[in-house]
């Protein structure tokens, strides 16, 4: 069974930096990309990074140039560096994983607070 859990929320001051972990347990059968997603309250889901599994990234606008992804293929963890924080990025962080061909499955950890305040 697939498990994710993610880890490195918390409080942090504009202009901060954080990082969040997310560990993945279990089998993955042909793994397409690991993402983080994030949502903020009354408002829709949405893609902050993506690395697949040939390790090319991509990025939401918002994000570009502040944050970067990144995996350790050894510790089956997949990061999320967010530097130069702004108030915006306030949201619940999800992690993700797409896997499968024909049938394509997704995963996802439980969510960590990721809150920008002074």
């Amino acid at each position: 069974q697939v498990q994710l859990v993610e880890s490195g929320g918390g409080l942090v001051q504009p202009g901060g930096s954080l990082r969040l972990s997310c560990a993945l347990s279990g089998s993955i059968v042909r793994l397409n990309f690991m993402a983080w997603y994030r949502q903020a309250p009354g408002k829709q889901r949405e893609l902050v990074a993506r690395i697949f599994s040939g390790g090319r990234t991509n990025y939401a606008d918002s994000v570009k140039g502040r944050f970067t992804i990144s995996r350790d293929n050894a510790k089956n963890t997949m990061y999320l560096q967010m530097n130069a924080l702004k108030s915006e990025d306030t949201a619940v962080y999800y992690c993700n994983v797409n896997s499968g061909y024909l049938i394509v499955y997704d995963y996802w950890g439980q969510g960590t607070q990721v809150t920008v305040s002074s």
